[in-house]
């Protein structure tokens, strides 16, 4: 499992690159992704650290990305974010996992950790903004139907 903040950080630039390249506001992410808002913006700060996002401030301002969606993998914002689930630790513990130290979890382990790797590789913000944006447009559609919205 990924942690909260790359939870979040993936969430936010799902919407950033559904945006198409226009700087969004972190308030305005914080509430379309129900994301504390000032939680989010320690996370978009460590992305703009580590290069993933842009942001500027003032009229016109906001967070873009810095590369295309389909540059931005998962597996690059739990780098920037230290997300365990990119660490080579032992199933068991915090120890580094290795064929010296094969516990009796390591043959399991190095493939599940493995496929989880290939996986957050291969997945990239392009497919989170897609999901983000039929999710939107589902829950506009319902909104709709009921009449709440006008």
């Amino acid at each position: 499992m990924l942690s909260q903040a790359t939870g979040y950080a993936t969430t936010a630039m799902g919407h950033i690159a559904a945006a198409g390249g226009k700087p969004v506001l972190v308030k305005e992410i914080a509430d379309a992704a129900d994301i504390p808002p000032a939680y989010l913006a320690k996370i978009v700060q460590a992305l703009a650290r580590k290069g993933l996002v842009s942001t500027q401030r003032g009229v016109g301002g906001g967070v873009t990305l810095v590369r295309a969606p389909s540059q931005i993998s998962l597996f690059d914002i739990c780098e920037a974010l230290d997300d365990p689930a990119v660490e080579q630790r032992c199933m068991l513990g915090v120890s580094a996992c290795s064929e010296e130290r094969a516990c009796p979890c390591h043959q399991f382990w190095t493939s599940h950790r493995s496929a989880q790797q290939e996986f957050l590789r291969t997945t990239t913000i392009a497919d989170i903004a897609a999901f983000e944006t039929r999710r939107m447009w589902k829950n506009e559609s319902a909104r709709r139907t009921r009449g709440d919205v006008g």
